[in-house]
């Protein structure tokens, strides 16, 4: 499949896996890269020695293109910026802020650059700071997450801007990619899918948990109080959140009770506890595979769907 996101990146598939913070390191990223799509590690707020060590570590288990996520709001985002040009890492993709700031600097150093924006508005303003290309997320997705569903989302922002756009929620298997495909993207970002694969170094409860979701299991913490909305597996931290919530808790108070929840979801597997990101779409997934299986299927399935499409019309 030949996209302007293959031929920009240089991969075999224009698919990214998510920058999910404490879950894409390095073990994760390179199975990915290798099985042809590209890899993230997760900048988030870890120390630039960890995520330096992460990359050193990529570069030791793949030969093919991978690449960094830095959270704008992070308090070590300028120093993750810096890191990434020292490292020569091929690719960034960002969140949570604007890195018009540092776009020189990393179109300097080679690096290509692709934000992950929840709305037409940043698209534009992204493409305008010379992004390479965008993801468009919708709020099917995992994590932290806006508004907009991603089948509304993704064609009002390919009309929108002339680079590539690449769909991000909702999307684990080839019906998700086809119809990605169809709204005007060129690629895919996926996270959840990844979760239940093989390299993932994630705790076995979660891995669990994502197995075994129904499709109602999913909650949006943050959208009550108005704080940051993030989208995770229900269970009892989620309650407890949306309740204190409804309660009134400022903001200051709301960041205070989740901290260190990722952690204790991702390391701990602590169910009670724990904060289980996780998007609507894993209800769907049954099985746990490699990362090689997983884009593999994906992109067989949805190239027979397609072709099997056309000849019905």
């Amino acid at each position: 499949m030949n996209t302007r996101i293959t031929e920009l990146l240089g991969v075999k598939y224009p698919a990214i896996q998510g920058g999910m913070a404490w879950v894409a390191e390095s073990t994760l990223a390179a199975a990915v890269s290798n099985a042809g799509g590209v890899g993230l590690i997760a900048g988030g707020a870890a120390p630039v020695d960890v995520v330096r060590e992460e990359i050193r570590k990529v570069k030791k288990l793949t030969d093919n293109p991978f690449g960094v996520n830095i959270m704008l709001m992070s308090p070590n985002a300028e120093d993750l910026a810096q890191l990434v040009i020292e490292e020569q890492v091929p690719i960034v993709t960002t969140g949570a802020g604007n890195p018009g700031k540092f776009m020189e600097a990393w179109k300097t150093a080679g690096i290509k650059v692709i934000p992950v924006v929840p709305s037409v508005a940043l698209a534009k303003r992204m493409e305008r700071a010379g992004a390479d290309a965008l993801v468009a997320e919708g709020t099917e997705a995992g994590g932290h997450i806006g508004e907009l569903t991603t089948m509304a989302l993704v064609p009002q922002i390919v009309d929108a801007v002339d680079i590539p756009v690449i769909a991000a929620g909702g999307i684990a298997d080839g019906r998700g990619l086809a119809a990605a495909l169809m709204l005007g993207a060129e690629g895919v970002q996926m996270g959840t899918v990844f979760l239940a694969s093989d390299e993932c170094q994630i705790h076995d409860n979660y891995k669990n948990l994502v197995l075994n979701a129904k499709d109602t299991d999913s909650a949006v913490t943050g959208r009550i109080s108005g704080c940051a909305a993030c989208r995770q597996i229900r269970n009892k931290f989620t309650k407890r959140i949306m309740e204190k919530e409804r309660e009134g808790l400022t903001q200051e108070e709301f960041e205070e009770a989740c901290t260190g929840s990722l952690r204790k979801a991702v390391k701990d597997g602590d169910k009670d506890n724990g904060s289980f990101m996780a998007g609507q779409i894993a209800g769907m997934i049954k099985e746990i595979r490699s990362c090689q299986e997983i884009l593999d299927s994906i992109f067989n399935d949805a190239e027979e769907l397609i072709i099997r499409k056309s000849k019905q019309f």
